[in-house]
């Protein structure tokens, strides 16, 4: 699909700053393809949280071994 796109002033600039050495085009995509992952991915989270179980959940921290984090780990 090809289609005209009207990009305002202030944002063309944005967008000149931080494309890098990639096409203005490129950059729109690779944006667009980030924001429709991440839309997929919120869609994703409330169904598999729907789902899910609280009390599951709770058993499953009561279940988990109490040790400490390991170095990389601890902010």
């Amino acid at each position: 699909m090809n289609f005209a796109l009207r990009i305002p002033d202030y944002y063309r600039q944005e967008i000149e700053t931080f494309k890098g050495d990639v096409s203005i085009n490129q950059f729109i995509i690779t944006a667009l393809s980030e924001k429709l992952a991440s839309l997929r991915t919120e869609e994703y989270l409330i169904e598999r949280a729907s789902s899910g179980s609280r009390s599951h959940a709770i058993n499953l921290l009561k279940n988990a071994p109490d040790i400490k984090a390991a170095s990389q780990d601890i902010l």
